[in-house]
């Protein structure tokens, strides 16, 4: 089949792209985008994975399912494109992220500076009706995402892994904690940021786990300005 991903990602999930599963996917995909208002656009279902390769990849960021509203979603966990406002729960990162290693917070939403160093932005499911969290759920994606994550489990070099939220900790089972490492909390938005999010200080611990595998922490401050 035509390779939808371009980089080392592909063979790593191509046999979930030729299953029977992803076939009733993109069944389910066609109607829906043919039929309804769906995000992320397209061509941008999989930019977490052309972003951060998987060789590349230092961090995972999981979150559930894009956002919802208009012009938010790109197909990257809690980012939204330039010229966005920035969404509740990434105001909330912010803040933690500020409180936590001292980042200036923007003005934007724009997270491709972490993908770059290797913080892959994934979410659990990658596509979404307008207005209707999770209403993708169970019809092929997790299948798929999953799949991303065993393997990044199972790669020779340890990765990572930010759980924030049911939907992300629930993916603890997937992951060999024997040989990688997880940071789970409360989810970054406004009804659960007081619930254990705030406080739980992941960038820090994230980086002093990077430099003991001998790995370049992530340079966390977003710049000020951004351009796609």
């Amino acid at each position: 089949m035509k390779q939808l991903i371009n980089n080392d990602w592909w063979p790593v999930l191509e046999p979930q792209f030729e299953s029977q599963n992803y076939a009733q996917l993109h069944d389910f995909l066609v109607q829906e985008y043919s039929h309804q208002t769906i995000y992320p656009e397209m061509h941008h279902i999989f930019q977490a994975f052309e972003w951060t390769p998987f060789s590349k990849t230092k961090v995972v960021i999981l979150g559930q399912d894009p956002y919802h509203g208009p012009h938010q979603a790109h197909g990257c966990s809690f980012s939204v494109m330039p010229g966005v406002a920035v969404p509740p729960s990434l105001k909330n990162i912010y803040k933690e992220l500020q409180d936590d290693v001292g980042c200036t917070p923007v003005n934007h939403g724009y997270l491709k500076k972490w993908a770059d160093q290797g913080v892959l932005l994934l979410n659990s499911v990658l596509t979404v009706r307008a207005g209707q969290a999770y209403s993708h759920r169970g019809h092929g994606w997790e299948q798929i995402t999953d799949a991303a994550i065993a393997a990044l489990s199972d790669r020779p070099r340890p990765v990572i892994f930010i759980l924030w939220g049911r939907a992300a900790r629930n993916k603890a089972q997937l992951i060999d904690r024997s040989r990688n490492i997880i940071f789970e909390s409360a989810h970054p938005s406004p009804l659960s940021a007081y619930h254990g999010f705030f406080g739980s200080k992941p960038f820090s611990k994230t980086n002093r786990a990077l430099e003991s595998m001998e790995e370049q922490p992530i340079d966390w401050q977003l710049p000020d300005h951004v351009t796609e």
